[in-house]
Order: C-alpha cells, then sequence, then structure tokens
C-alpha cells in the first residue's frame, strides 16, 4: 500500500496549484481504477485500534479499521495529477459502509479505489471515493466517503441539484433519526491529542487533525477530530447488535474541535440502530445508522 506520509507530501504540492490555477476541465478520465494485491492487517496496529476505539480484541477487523487499512489507496486516487479537487481543505460529509461478512486478521485482501460522481453543490463540489475490499474473488467490504471541495467549482461536473432535493448533504442512503427517543449511552471527553492518537493507529495525519496552525490554515481555531474516528467509536458503542453483515453510514455536520466533549445517544428503529454525537449545547456533530443485513436486507 502507498505511504500516507508521502501522499500527503504530494497532496501538499497539488493545493498549491490547484488553489492558484484555474480548475482543469474535467472528461472523467481521472475516474482510474488503482489496485494492490496481498494486503494483510498488521496484528499490532489492529491491537491498538481495538484499544483506542472501544473494539473487542479479536481477530475480527473493525469495518472502520477496514476503513483504515484501504484509506492510503483511495488517498493515492486524490494525489493523482488528473484528480480535480485539492485534497487538503476537502471536508469528508459521510460514509456509507456494506459490511458482507465479517474479516478476519489472516485473510489475504485485494483492495481496490476509484473516485466517481463529481458533481456540484451549494457550497461547492463533491466527490465520492469508492472502496472494495475482497477476500480472492469475494467481495467482503465496500466502503463510499463522500467529499465537499467548499468554494470549488469543476467545469464538466455534474450541475448541482435542486435546494428541495438535497440528498448529497448526508452520506449516502443515511436516513433520519429513529422514532424512539435519544438515550445518552456515553460521554466522550475528548482531550487535545485525541488527533495525533488517532493518527497513530490510522496514519491519517492530515494537519488539520494534528496541528494547531495546520488547522488554523484551513480555518480551524484548533485541531479538530478524525470524522472516522468518532463515527468508528459510535459503531462501537452498537457493538454486537449490528451482526456480521450490516450496513453502516453516518452524515458529518459540525466538527468535533479538541479538547471537547461529545453527547452520544442511539436509539432503535425496527432492526436499525440510529445514533447521533452532539455537543454540550445540544449542536449536532454527526449523526447514522447500524443496519444488520441478516435482517434488514
Amino acid at each position: 500500500m502507498p505511504r500516507l506520509g508521502a501522499l500527503y507530501s504530494r497532496a501538499l504540492g497539488r493545493y498549491a496549484s490547484l488553489v492558484l490555477a484555474r480548475p482543469p476541465r474535467t472528461s472523467g478520465a481521472w475516474a482510474g481504477t488503482y489496485r494492490v494485491d496481498g494486503v494483510r492487517a498488521d496484528p499490532e496496529q489492529l491491537a491498538a485500534y481495538q484499544r483506542l476505539l472501544g473494539e473487542p480484541g479479536t481477530d475480527v477487523l473493525p469495518a472502520g479499521y477496514v476503513h483504515v487499512l484501504a484509506f492510503p489507496l483511495a488517498m493515492a486516487v486524490m494525489v493523482r495529477p488528473d484528480f480535480p479537487l485539492p485534497v487538503l481543505g476537502l471536508v469528508h460529509v459521510g460514509n456509507r459502509v456494506v459490511v458482507h461478512r465479517p474479516v478476519h486478521l489472516d485473510e489475504v485482501l485485494t483492495v481496490r479505489a476509484h473516485a466517481e460522481g463529481l458533481r456540484g453543490h451549494r457550497a461547492g463540489t463533491q466527490v465520492d471515493l469508492v472502496v472494495e475490499v475482497s477476500a480472492g474473488t469475494e467481495v467482503v467490504w465496500h466502503g463510499t466517503s463522500t467529499y465537499l471541495a467548499k468554494g470549488r467549482t469543476v467545469p464538466g461536473a455534474d450541475p448541482a441539484p435542486s435546494p428541495q432535493a438535497a440528498p448529497e448533504d448526508r452520506a449516502p442512503g443515511t436516513g433520519g433519526p429513529g422514532t424512539g427517543a435519544h438515550v445518552t449511552t456515553g460521554v466522550w471527553r475528548l482531550g487535545p491529542d485525541v488527533g495525533r492518537d488517532y493518527a497513530e493507529v490510522s496514519g491519517d495525519r492530515n494537519p488539520i487533525h494534528v496541528s494547531r496552525v495546520g488547522a488554523r490554515l484551513f480555518g480551524f481555531p484548533r485541531p479538530i477530530a478524525h470524522g472516522m474516528y468518532t463515527a468508528a467509536r459510535a459503531l462501537a458503542a452498537v457493538g454486537a447488535a449490528r451482526g456480521d453483515a450490516f450496513v453502516w453510514e453516518v452524515a458529518f455536520a459540525k466538527p468535533v474541535l479538541l479538547p471537547g466533549t461529545v453527547t452520544l445517544s442511539v436509539d432503535r428503529d425496527g432492526d436499525a440502530y440510529h445514533y447521533r454525537g452532539a455537543n454540550r449545547s445540544g449542536k449536532v456533530h454527526f449523526t447514522g445508522t447500524v443496519t444488520p443485513r441478516g435482517r434488514a436486507g
């Protein structure tokens, strides 16, 4: 797999060229697929991830860890010379992951990644990064990450939808809150080092998460928590109720500034579990759904 440190160095160079230059016209040729065979999980990294996120210490790879394992390949797609958006400064607005079955530590995996769905948005331009993980010929994990480049327009991108129809404002497929009352299941008191702690286990050292100076460069008063850190902690809170196969969705709203406090609430609606993270004043940081596939299809 590519090394994230080197990819971020390339991203920094491309950020300067794309921000200062006129956006390229895209014809869709940038949407090629990258593939890496023979991918294996690292036992020490897995154990560190499980401890940090509150997942059980088994040989099953948590869905969020599979995202971590595959993310460098998606990043490699985004730093291609013909990728039409600057990677640094992209806002992660949502994720949809389909876990087809448990993935185990000793499995040898193939990872594929591509970008699609370049489209206008009232605040800029959105794009989806799609990652597929297979064991042999069997797809075991499929994820779609949606990003927004605020204030950026790309000639040739699909036009923005009307204000009345804005499904792109949340993770693909993410529904609303459940019908039951939200019950507080945890209060996270996140210290200033949470971004660096997650960066250690994920390799994602984006400056907005690990550096006060880096965060300020992109408009944040201090570092913000990784979106996938908060989403993965919420998934861990749902626990074994998610089953062996499930759909995990999250939509990110207000970034979590570090240090900070997040109140997590979970309610059940039929077979689906809806979760929400909010700050002390009730403003929502993220919402999402975990739906067991064995019962919900």
